[in-house]
């Protein structure tokens, strides 16, 4: 009996570590995510039993509470279950949630790290979030509002770090780059990558400004899934 939290990496089933690879292998259970690289699952035993329980903007196959449920009522089938996740567990992925839910059923657990897409998809870009004439310092934020308003939210005004990387912050884009106008450190002319489908075949970059990036992703039909990068660095490399 064990529940194995597993970090897929940003989307290239590729980039997933060894380690998280193997437990793959060896799950009885595989309860995964939307936003995997579905040909991970084709590393699974014949007779794994796999769970989707993916969300998206609108579309979310299973609460919160469904998930921790699913995991807990697996795990003391006295199965090992790989829960599969994108990018890292740990950086708004709710893991911490499901940790504590598994503790509270005393089911044992273990965390295999992945490469989150808030460094990995800059960097597939040509974007590397800091540079030592450019930027020593990023921070990386959620774009979407949680449903629970006392939970806490971003105010982007207030970030003051020199590249800011907004995660699921595509829908509420206009919003965003409002927010970020009002802090002084920023102005219309401050760069902005937005990058959908990172590290995939179909990934795709735009490049703007503060003062055009709506009208460019707009331009675009830009849609999630995707992130936003603000800051200098956006154009160092070129």
């Amino acid at each position: 009996m064990k529940v194995i939290l597993v970090g897929a990496g940003p989307g290239d089933e590729e980039l997933i570590t060894l380690k998280g690879l193997n437990a793959i292998k060896n799950a009885d259970v595989i309860v995964y995510d939307d936003l995997i690289g579905k040909n991970l699952l084709k590393y699974a035993k014949e007779d794994a039993e796999l769970i989707y329980v993916g969300k998206r903007k609108g579309k979310h196959s299973h609460k919160q509470e469904e998930i921790n449920q699913i995991l807990v009522e697996k795990a003391k089938e006295n199965k090992t279950v790989v829960r599969l996740k994108g990018g890292d567990s740990f950086i708004f992925g709710r893991g911490g949630e499901e940790i504590l839910e598994l503790k509270k059923h005393n089911i044992p657990y273990e965390l295999i790290p992945g490469i989150t897409s808030s460094i990995a998809v800059p960097e597939v870009a040509d974007i590397p979030l800091t540079h030592r004439k450019v930027a020593t310092s990023f921070t990386v934020v959620t774009g979407h509002e949680a449903e629970d308003k006392d939970k806490k939210q971003v105010k982007l005004r207030e970030l003051n770090a020199d590249t800011i990387v907004i995660l699921m912050g595509i829908t509420n884009l206009k919003k965003h780059i409002a927010e970020l106008l009002k802090n002084s450190r920023r102005n219309e002319n401050t760069p902005v990558a937005i990058i959908t489908n990172g590290t995939r075949p179909n990934q795709k970059v735009i490049k703007g400004t503060l003062g055009d990036i709506v009208k460019k992703a707009e331009e675009n039909n830009i849609a999630p899934p995707g992130i936003i990068v603000v800051g200098d660095v956006v154009n160092v490399l070129e």
